[in-house]
């Protein structure tokens, strides 16, 4: 299968990893996007992921609750150090070279990222997983997702989430709700929809990075979008 793309950056929630539990890592669901991301590496596609952690932790509920942000954020850093480390356990163990960066030195635990061996690291053939968000607090993974897409060159953004596109309110709540084949990074902005947030919407635009959302649950979904059908929403 031909593929559209040969360099992407995949943004994976933390929540899906939990899935009907609500929290901590489910390994069916994990085992799923492992292979799904080896599928696509086996036809030469460059993969650089960021995954969430809001199946273990997130820093702004946690404030919410009395946690210091800063604190919180650093808390939900670590969360997505465990999620990458989870990935990338599944991704080895069914074939597919994986290395782990993290955006807060860690070592042994994963290397300190850079732009250059996160690069090489996907050059070589492995799937790079950048966790620790920018490792600042008050930015989001979403953020994260923007910044590392535009550091390490990818041609587009994949927003792997439970539904299958960007709808003009909440299918899950609202049934009425009418998806969108594709929509420009300020009409996402003007309608006030919950896409990302406005620093990693401002940052795609900003550096030309086109996103693309779509359900990441359903098998076989990654190779489609890769392969150009018109599967998920197109944000430009």
């Amino acid at each position: 299968m031909r593929t559209k793309y040969k360099r992407i950056l995949l943004k994976l929630s933390g929540e899906s990893l939990a899935v009907t539990q609500g929290h901590g890592i489910d390994t069916v669901r994990l085992n799923q996007y492992a292979e799904q991301i080896k599928e696509i590496a086996s036809q030469g596609v460059q993969i650089a992921i960021v995954i969430g952690g809001g199946n273990i932790f997130r820093g702004l509920s946690g404030a919410s609750k009395g946690f210091d942000r800063v604190k919180g954020d650093q808390m939900g850093m670590l969360a997505t150090v465990i999620n990458s480390l989870a990935l990338s356990s599944a991704l080895v163990a069914i074939g597919q070279p994986a290395q782990v960066f993290t955006a807060i030195n860690m070592f042994p635990i994963g290397e300190h990222y850079s732009k250059w061996r996160a690069i090489e690291a996907m050059n070589n053939g492995a799937v790079a997983i950048i966790s620790g968000g920018t490792g600042n607090p008050f930015f989001t993974t979403d953020t994260g997702s923007a910044l590392r897409g535009i550091e390490v060159e990818a041609e587009v953004m994949l927003k792997g989430t439970r539904v299958d596109g960007i709808y003009t309110a909440d299918p899950e709540k609202d049934p009425t709700a009418e998806k969108f084949s594709e929509i420009t990074y300020d009409e996402v902005y003007t309608r006030g929809l919950k896409v990302m947030d406005l620093t990693a919407t401002a940052l795609c635009k900003e550096n030309h990075l086109p996103i693309i959302v779509f359900n990441m649950d359903c098998p076989g979904n990654l190779a489609k979008v890769l392969a150009g059908e018109p599967i998920g929403t197109l944000v430009y």
